[in-house]
């Protein structure tokens, strides 16, 4: 509570008293709902049922910007304080003011703000979480024509029994507006269709209910269906807006039976599809979601614009988006259409912004965004990822929701590579700990190959032209890549990807002293084993000579003879499979020359017999002159050492 200044106490809710406070460094004003929990296991397992609840992505959902516990050591109680938006008006505020002048709310206006809350409610439906908490009070208004449902509670909170007595002594209404079950504690959607029916009654009621007779009526209808249909009657005698739809729709949602209760999307049909209730633009955008299956069977039968159109038209519909993605990934590269549609990629990351928290969309989003960046790239290497559409951040946060899902996170990787590799992004992905973030992938899923191979390569991506300022978290990449390359000793991609990462690392300095003559051993024995893989036994050397100019000890490692034979006989035999390979061949000489500037290992090289090689070497590639550079040096402390050796024996 230290960040924050109380302003206000507002009227107690439910479960607690409201605060208004404002946050004493941004000045923005916040209200937190402090709930006094029995004991810590009951404030724990509140919070625990409510930290998903942080990551709510709706236009008409106000999620909690805060959940924390707190002492009162003055009173010796614990409260769980979940700090939410603060917004001026509400239903209830509209309700009372249309109340006091006994005039019906504008029907146009009703139905866009029903439009909402049917959308909201929909969505929380859909990711099988309950308001509990469903009254005008707790429909905020951010302005005249845009409402949020807030203050959503959690079971551990709805069911102390002891609390909810005492509030609903102290003022009635509390309780009138819960489903007949939900007295007994027991919550289901079918209890939110409940307390709406509660709520559209009281709106459309207002202009001759008065407050008290609206409450009692609420709980008369529990047990008294007369009630219900009566004030139905008076509304459609005094010509209330809608009173028809509303004398065939409430007596559904207010079955004192939850199994005969409509649900959500029956509600929807009801009001926007099947009657007259459409006036406004929200009602228009749910009548155009609300479609039976086979309509939307045959949408996306066509083409990618019409997919792509149902997309965005059910945007709010996960079920609706995993069928449609599953749709385009079944589609061929023709009938795609490459290069990719930038609209494509913006409405796949609109849809992992919107429905982060399922898995199955997140799984089509990325494999589908994944298809559909590969196929352009692989057409035209020269094309780049479209800077604009959000991807990193989108990615990233997948990452924080769904840090165990392993086939999401091979996904996510190779995405991630694309992004780095082009150079786009990398600042952010390094402050975001993703090195850190893959090292720890490596070290939880050793098995998973996909992962190592994919998170390998990513690693490379992020490594390159990077600039490390902290590179202890990096420490423990070679040890971690040593175990990877020993659990798939016969996997020559993963010790192509591995040894890039190793030689990346040498670069950036982030290989420890005391690991440097294991990890040349370990770079010997991988081209030992894949001479064939160019590319491996490049990155190897390079690595191989980054580390002999860092450390005598690991030049020393390269030239001592082994089992294999010394790491100066692999060379030459390396050289003689890709002598026509001018990086491999650079590689090479670059690894003699900082062999040859340690005084200790040039009789090595002498003996060894490698002079020739390197004069070969100097008159083939007279073109490079990098190569030429490093054999000319290599040939002049070979020619020193000569030089020294025959004054020494004369």
């Amino acid at each position: 509570m230290e960040k924050y200044q109380i302003l206000d106490w507002l009227n107690p809710g439910a479960l607690g008293v409201n605060l208004l406070v404002e946050e004493t460094k941004t000045k923005v004003k916040h209200v937190i709902k402090q709930v006094e929990c029995i004991d810590e296991h009951q404030a724990n397992e509140a919070l625990e049922e409510l930290m998903p609840l942080l990551k709510l992505q709706h236009a008409h959902v106000s999620i909690y910007q805060e959940l924390f516990i707190v002492w009162n050591s003055e009173i010796s109680s614990l409260f769980l304080c979940l700090v939410m938006e603060f917004h001026e008006g509400s239903f209830q505020d509209v309700i009372e003011k249309k109340r006091a002048a006994k005039r019906v709310i504008d029907s146009q206006w009703m139905q866009n703000m029903l439009g909402q809350v049917l959308n909201a409610l929909e969505y929380l439906h859909q990711l099988d979480i309950i308001h509990r908490n469903l009254k005008p009070s707790n429909i905020a208004l951010v302005s005249s024509d845009h409402c949020k449902l807030q203050d959503l509670s959690s079971n551990a909170l709805m069911s102390d029994v002891a609390k909810w007595n005492v509030r609903a002594e102290e003022d009635p209404f509390h309780k009138s507006w819960m489903a007949p079950e939900a007295l007994n504690f027991s919550f289901s959607q079918k209890s939110d269709i409940w307390s709406l029916g509660c709520i559209i009654l009281d709106m459309a009621g207002c202009s001759f209910l008065d407050s008290t007779e609206a409450m009692l009526l609420r709980k008369s209808i529990r047990s008294l269906p007369d009630g219900l249909r009566g004030v139905l009657r008076t509304m459609e005698e005094r010509r209330v807006p809608d009173a028809k739809i509303f004398s065939s729709l409430l007596p559904l949602m207010l079955q004192a039976d939850p199994s005969e209760r409509i649900t959500i999307r029956d509600v929807i049909h009801f009001t926007f599809v099947s009657s007259d209730f459409r006036s406004s633009s929200g009602a228009l955008m749910l009548q155009r979601q609300v479609v039976p299956e086979f309509i939307i069977d045959m949408l996306l039968e066509s083409n990618v614009a019409s997919i792509l159109e149902v997309m965005q038209s059910f945007s709010s519909h996960p079920e609706v988006q995993q069928r449609a993605m599953k749709r385009l990934l079944r589609m061929s590269e023709d009938q795609q259409g490459v290069p990719w549609p930038a609209e494509l990629v913006e409405v796949l990351i609109g849809i992992m912004k919107q429905h982060e928290r399922i898995l199955d969309v997140q799984l089509c989003a990325s494999s589908l965004l994944l298809r559909t960046l590969g196929q352009a790239l692989g057409q035209d290497p020269a094309a780049t990822v479209p800077s604009d559409s959000a991807i990193t951040p989108a990615l990233l946060s997948v990452l924080r929701s769904h840090p165990e899902e392993q086939q999401l996170l091979v996904t996510v990787y190779s995405l991630l590579t694309i992004v780095a590799s082009q150079g786009q992004a990398t600042d952010e992905l390094q402050r975001a700990r993703l090195c850190e973030h893959i090292l720890e992938h490596l070290d939880t899923f050793p098995r998973n190959r996909d992962i190592c191979i994919n998170g390998l390569s990513l690693l490379g991506a992020l490594l390159v032209d990077a600039a490390i300022v902290n590179k202890a978290p990096l420490e423990k990449a070679p040890a971690l890549i040593a175990e990877v390359l020993a659990a798939y000793p016969t996997d020559a991609e993963m010790a192509e990807a591995g040894c890039a990462v190793l030689w990346l690392l040498s670069l950036l300095g982030c290989i420890k002293e005391q690991q440097l003559e294991e990890v040349a051993a370990l770079l010997l024995q991988n081209i030992r084993v894949r001479q064939d893989r160019v590319l491996l036994v490049s990155n190897a050397y390079r690595a191989l000579a980054s580390l002999a100019k860092l450390s005598e000890l690991a030049a020393l490692q390269v030239v001592m003879p082994e089992e294999g034979g010394s790491g100066l006989t692999l060379i030459q035999e390396t050289y003689q499979l890709h002598q026509d390979d001018p990086e491999v061949v650079e590689s090479i000489c670059m690894l003699l020359a900082h062999l040859a500037s340690y005084k200790e290992i040039l009789p090595e090289l002498v003996s060894s017999g490698i002079r020739p090689l390197v004069e070969e070497i100097h008159g083939h590639f007279t073109s490079s002159l990098e190569l030429v550079s490093y054999a000319q040096s290599v040939l002049q402390k070979l020619e020193e050492a000569s030089q020294r050796s025959s004054d020494g024996g004369q």
